[in-house]
């Protein structure tokens, strides 16, 4: 049944992992109409944990797409896992959606994944409902998760039900807002309720000046007027309305779907409209309305790769409307795309439709140059939405093909598993030669490579990637060299007068030519320059490349008969190398820009194991009731610190990693990676 812009809602659930967020999304399919049997977590039968490795790990890995509709309003539904290793999925859902339901835990109340996910909400700017499940278990309290929510996520959430029943007797929830179901409590939850009911209502006018004249003349509101400045208050964040809930029950579910539908936004409500790059460069003043008779606008925000039906993307619909076998323009790409069979996910199943209307989301198989974040628009537009930003990934792996057969096939195997997730990625570091995948962390890395093995049959090791040294000098060298080569025939003869300088750090480097009087020919100046560069690749000290350093040829000499290119190339690699040796070197090592969210009670501990990882604390603030540590930390380092961290914390902890600078190996530390640079040579 179509539906017009106005009647879609487009809502992301996410939650710490394991509060019951996908049971929930179930309820919602089932009583939605969209699905005829609820699933279960444990048989490996719900909508949106589809994929073979959900099923096994019995939680979310991907973000999933699905929808049901009810009494006219068609409502998206982006399950989002809850595990943090897999945040750009999250980050995908939030960034295509209207409001946000987060799910907290009725006896553990806000962890560190609710707070992580809250402040990607708030930076987006999503209305949000928090739904306090699991109200049916025991130590079950929903005052104290209610107050546990405004202290480390905001003042402005307020219960909107109250609970009838806790633990085992947990049996429906009243509705404050309309008195529906009061009557079901009895003595002291009665009053509590009224009163709660009463603050709620005086909560609602306060967001309203001309409201709240009228409530304090009269004491009272007319219920329309309390849903419609309930709304607008939901919308514009000042409300964010608390509900409890039962997932394994199924109470509370309806009352969720009555809110989505009556208060949450359509993507007519959503604020601010999206800001578009157009030709080029950013238009702060340009937007795009979720106009259905308005030009044809979309955003890919989600990759599905599958070996058997192929590439599937999907996007939402931002402006216009799209049909089944259009021609669009990728302005992303600049190029033409043919759209086939338009449909609708439910989980992994398609639905077929002919159109999709601003605001709603949709998909299309097998298309060409399409990858995640792209823009479709008329062939005759050049509009392009701003890029989803993925977070940079935090962790790495060297990875090498356990066969030819692997190898060959390796490349094309990580590029679709790229195009499905942005905050995973692959380079071949051209120092070390190795393939090196990295993504958000050691559960994700995993994953990724469970797939390569599961989907595509290609099997890898994975070892930690090597650790990108490099050499440089911290003081002036001064040296001459004579290569002199005789042996029947032709002879190789030249001489090279060489000083070596430091540059400032990141400089690269420089040559210079201060050859007087011709006793190095001009194009015998330029063979020594090659062989510094050549000599430069292979190190000086240790075999890691040598930089920020200028090399100056001054003086020479040569022989008229067998001065020749190779001669001089040879005898400037001497030189060089010799003249380094002389000028201090030093190894240089990648430091790490790190931000780490750490619980209170661990800041001790992780601070005092940064120190005794060579790592610097550059400073601290209080957020979200957790401690924001900004480090600096060698990258060598960082690769045993990552599994420490979870070990401290109990998994509690996050960090994002970025690279900041080079600086000197202390030399305790470089004779250490010297040594076992040079015994790996040898082995090789």
């Amino acid at each position: 049944m179509a539906v017009s812009t106005k009647d879609i809602r487009n809502i992301v659930f996410l939650s710490h992992p394991g509060e019951g967020k996908t049971t929930f999304v179930e309820n919602l399919l089932y009583r939605g109409g969209a699905i005829s049997k609820k699933g279960s977590i444990r048989e490996g039968t719900t909508v949106s944990d589809y994929c073979d490795d959900e099923k096994e790990r019995k939680n979310s890995i991907n973000l999933s797409v699905s929808s049901y509709q009810k009494q006219g309003v068609k409502v998206n539904i982006l399950d989002a896992p809850g595990y943090l290793d897999y945040v750009g999925e999250a980050i995908a859902g939030i960034n295509a959606a209207d409001a946000a339901v987060m799910l907290v835990d009725a006896v553990g109340g806000v962890n560190v994944g609710t707070m992580k996910f809250w402040k990607l909400v708030r930076e987006r700017g999503l209305p949000a409902m928090i739904v306090v499940n699991r109200m049916d278990k025991d130590n079950a309290d929903f005052f104290k998760a209610l107050e546990n929510v405004q202290k480390s996520l905001s003042r402005s959430c307020v219960a909107v039900c109250y609970p009838v029943g806790t633990g085992s007797s947990f049996s429906g929830i009243a509705d404050l807002l309309t008195k529906e179901g009061m009557g079901k409590l009895q003595d002291d939850d009665k009053a509590k309720a009224d009163e709660l009911s009463g603050a709620l209502i005086e909560g609602v006018a306060e967001s309203d000046d001309a409201l709240l004249e009228r409530y304090l003349e009269e004491g009272t509101l007319p219920p329309d007027d309390i849903t419609d400045a309930f709304r607008a208050g939901v919308i514009s964040g000042k409300i964010i309305p608390v509900v409890p809930a039962a997932a394994e029950k199924g109470i509370g579910a309806d009352v969720v779907m009555d809110i989505i539908e009556k208060y949450m936004p359509s993507p007519e409500d959503s604020v601010p409209a999206e800001i578009v790059v157009s030709g080029g460069e950013e238009d702060a003043a340009a937007t795009v309305e979720p106009k259905a008779d308005s030009f044809f606008s979309a955003q890919v925000f989600k990759t599905i790769s599958d070996p058997y039906t192929g590439q599937v993307t999907v996007f939402r619909v931002r402006s216009g409307v799209v049909r089944s076998n259009q021609s669009v323009k990728n302005s992303s790409k600049e190029m033409p795309e043919k759209f086939g069979q338009l449909f609708f996910l439910k989980g992994k199943e398609q639905v077929q439709t002919d159109s999709a209307v601003a605001g709603d989301i949709a998909a299309v198989a097998k298309l060409k140059i399409t990858e995640t974040n792209d823009t479709f628009c008329d062939e005759k537009s050049s509009l392009r939405f701003k890029d989803i930003s993925f977070p940079e990934p935090a962790v790495s792996y060297s990875l090498k093909p356990k066969s030819r057969s692997d190898e060959d096939k390796i490349s094309g195997v990580l590029a679709k598993l790229i195009a499905e997730d942005p905050a995973f990625s692959m380079i071949r570091d051209k120092q070390t030669h190795e393939l090196v995948v990295s993504g958000m962390g050691d559960l994700h890395i995993k994953t990724m490579i469970n797939r390569m093995k599961d989907r595509y049959g290609v099997e890898v090791d994975i070892g930690t990637p090597k650790v990108a040294y490099k050499e440089t000098i911290t003081a002036n060298g001064d040296t001459q060299y004579r290569h002199k080569k005789q042996s029947g025939g032709a002879g190789q003869f030249a001489e090279v007068w060489m000083k070596v300088e430091p540059l400032s750090r990141g400089d690269g480097f420089e040559f210079v030519d201060k050859v007087v009087g011709g006793s190095i020919p001009k194009q015998f100046v330029g063979s020594c320059e090659k062989g510094v560069r050549n000599t430069m690749d292979e190190g000086a000290i240790a075999g890691f490349p040598v930089v920020d350093i200028r090399a100056i040829v001054y003086d020479g000499k040569t022989h008229p008969v067998d001065s020749k290119d190779i001669a001089f190339q040879i005898a400037a690699a001497h030189a060089f190398r010799e003249a380094c040796k002389k000028a201090k070197p030093v190894l240089l090592e990648p430091i790490m820009h790190v931000e780490l969210t750490v619980p209170e009670e661990n800041m001790g501990d992780v601070t005092g194991s940064l120190s005794s990882r060579r790592g610097r604390v550059l400073g601290m603030n209080s957020e979200a009731g957790m401690q924001v540590v900004t480090a600096e930390i060698p990258l060598e380092e960082m690769y045993k610190y990552a599994n420490e961290l979870k070990s401290l914390t109990a998994g509690r902890a996050t960090y994002a990693m970025s690279f900041a600078h080079y600086e000197p190996v202390p030399p305790n530390v470089a004779q250490k990676v010297i040594a076992a640079n040079r015994k790996e040579a040898k082995e090789e």
